[in-house]
């Protein structure tokens, strides 16, 4: 299809772009940190919102503990004692919606305050033709997208053969609870797009990653005497050289949708925690990273295959092979997950994407893990990741979102709803 009809030229015309950016403003000012009462205040916001423009919305409260006891839970690392799921859907609801857009207001904590302009990453300044401050691009921008396209299709005054589902959630920093939470709640449809950044390509697959854990010991002494103990820090060192190697032979075939990444599968070691006293030698040293899941990987294999690389090393050793390095896997649990490049979602948003931006878009995959396998492995969901922002922008003090960005891809976003949902006059 390369005309825009009426009925869907009447959704563009509704999309009102001072409210996307002021609702992009309003969203980042709320300090939403994973695992925060913030979040709580977000989704009640839009469960506020959906439910005036005329959404039937399912807001409730999340049980932690059911979650956490569920065989499948993907983990999560940020305490938290309370999560809450907004899903609003609009049309007809005697079938699943024929789109889903989705979107999580979690963000990651700020860092060093002096690293921002102003000391203040919650301003939502606007400078430059950019909205700045932490979420802005990830992935506050994609929501109040996703708001926007949902306010256009009702204002329009046109009529959807299927219906639309807006779904936003918590917890996708560390794990995707939410994302969880709403599967398990029932929520499903024919097809979803995550308005995550994506520099302008299409994304069709993630790359998973896992959290681990590593306890390495050594033999506490005076520093004085350190020759009579041994260092853990020495005994994590090649530990450490091992990953490095492991990490190289992981990413020697990786799948042509990574073209031009040359890691896509890291494995990074985050934080690393040794030593309780200046003058003594450390006898523990704990490090905690991430572990990149290969395309169409099972967990367990990339959990075998770390863990075979640490033994190895521990049994070449001599300090390591009597005392071996322990492994656990606590926090954010990521598998990888992908659509067909073959599906109609895909045609149909390049189409989109082609008409409003007037460009071709790429396919590539993202080397990080998100909800897109939680809907697409959990629910059955065709999903793939298409939304404003620059990722390497993302989880740092330079954090924004271009607004012309914004605005294209919100109204690509908006002809993708209409032509998947069947708007007509």
């Amino acid at each position: 299809m390369d005309q825009i009809s009426g009925a869907e030229a009447r959704v563009l015309d509704a999309i009102d772009e001072n409210a996307l950016v002021e609702n992009l403003v309003s969203l980042i000012q709320i300090p939403s940190v994973t695992g925060t009462e913030a979040e709580s205040e977000i989704q009640a916001w839009q469960a506020q919102l959906l439910t005036e423009i005329g959404f039937n919305v399912d807001h409730w409260k999340i049980d932690i503990d059911e979650m956490a006891a569920h065989p499948d839970f993907p983990g999560t690392e940020a305490p938290r004692t309370e999560g809450y799921g907004t899903v609003g859907v609009y049309g007809s609801t005697s079938e699943p919606p024929a789109l889903i857009l989705q979107g999580h207001i979690d963000v990651v904590p700020t860092g060093d305050l002096n690293n921002w302009e102003d000391r203040n990453p919650w301003s939502g300044a606007i400078k430059n033709n950019a909205v700045h401050g932490r979420g802005a691009c990830d992935m506050k921008a994609g929501v109040a997208a996703n708001l926007a396209v949902a306010r256009a299709i009702v204002s329009s005054g046109v009529k959807l053969k299927r219906s639309l589902a807006v779904h936003s959630v918590i917890s996708e920093e560390d794990g995707g609870l939410g994302a969880f939470a709403t599967m398990l709640r029932g929520h499903c449809g024919d097809s979803a797009v995550i308005s995550e950044p994506t520099s302008g390509k299409l994304v069709v697959a993630n790359a998973g990653a896992l959290t681990f854990q590593l306890r390495v010991h050594g033999l506490a002494t005076h520093g004085s005497s350190r020759l009579a103990g041994y260092s853990a820090i020495n005994a994590f060192l090649p530990i450490y050289a091992a990953i490095a190697k492991l990490e190289k032979v992981r990413n020697l075939r990786a799948d042509p949708l990574f073209d031009g990444n040359p890691l896509p599968y890291p494995i990074s070691v985050g934080t690393i925690h040794t030593g309780d006293w200046a003058s003594s030698v450390p006898d523990l040293l704990v490090a905690e990273g991430r572990l990149g899941v290969i395309l169409d990987e099972e967990p367990t294999v990339a959990k075998a295959a770390f863990q075979r690389a640490i033994d190895d090393t521990c049994s070449k050793d001599l300090w390591l092979s009597d005392h071996p390095v322990s492994v656990s896997w606590p926090g954010g649990q990521f598998a990888s997950g992908r659509t067909s490049t073959d599906h109609t979602l895909v045609h149909e948003i390049s189409d989109a994407i082609r008409l409003i931006e007037n460009r071709d878009v790429l396919l590539g995959a993202a080397p990080y893990g998100s909800d897109l396998r939680l809907y697409a492995g959990m629910g059955g969901i065709p999903t793939l990741h298409y939304g404003p922002g620059d990722v390497r922008l993302a989880h740092g003090p330079r954090e924004q979102v271009d607004i012309t960005e914004l605005i294209s891809t919100t109204r690509s976003l908006a002809l993708l709803a209409a032509r998947r949902c069947g708007a007509y006059l």
